[in-house]
């Protein structure tokens, strides 16, 4: 299959600042084929992330540590939080915002958010499964492990051994 003309295009232009702006401003994903020095551009990166938040995954290492252009691309598709810099780690609003499009991105998260009950309860009201990633001691968490164990009973084995054996928690578990 042949090349789509606008990526030959921006690799021939691949160092032109602002040929690479106008065209991330109508596809980010473009940004793939920008040169090194213009995926480190943050004007650029803002522009490919707000057309299409998963051309995070194109921009500078040194921008995927900048709150900026992450928080642009986590806020609205979540699992591209598996790009955030160590820096950006303990950013509980960032993370948070990234939960509400996808609890799946509990797995990317410091120990320290994993033991967040606010982060984790926003992570399992949004995908219950993810409770196996929350630290020991939020899986034994009662508003947690209710909130996980109404969306899905399947939950009931990564509870912590003190909440599995709790009266609402196994009254959930043996409805019909």
């Amino acid at each position: 299959m042949p090349e789509r003309i606008e990526v030959t295009k921006m690799k021939q232009n691949a160092n032109n600042r602002e040929y690479v702006l106008e065209n991330v401003k109508k596809e980010g994903a473009l940004l793939e084929f920008a040169s090194d020095e213009l995926k480190d551009d943050k004007e650029i990166a803002l522009e490919a992330v707000h057309n299409n938040p998963e051309a995070l995954e194109f921009v500078s290492d040194r921008l995927k540590g900048d709150r900026e252009v992450v928080y642009d691309s986590v806020s609205k598709v979540g699992w591209t939080y598996c790009y955030t810099k160590e820096n950006l780690l303990q950013d509980k609003e960032l993370l948070l915002a990234g939960l509400k499009q996808s609890g799946q991105i509990l797995y990317f998260a410091s120990k320290e958010m994993r033991d967040d009950k606010e982060v984790v309860l926003e992570a399992v009201k949004n995908k219950p499964i993810i409770i196996k990633f929350a630290s020991n001691r939020l899986r034994e968490d009662k508003e947690i492990g209710l909130t996980a164990m109404k969306t899905s009973k399947k939950c009931y084995e990564f509870l912590g051994e003190n909440l599995k054996k709790d009266e609402d928690i196994l009254a959930i578990l043996n409805e019909q």
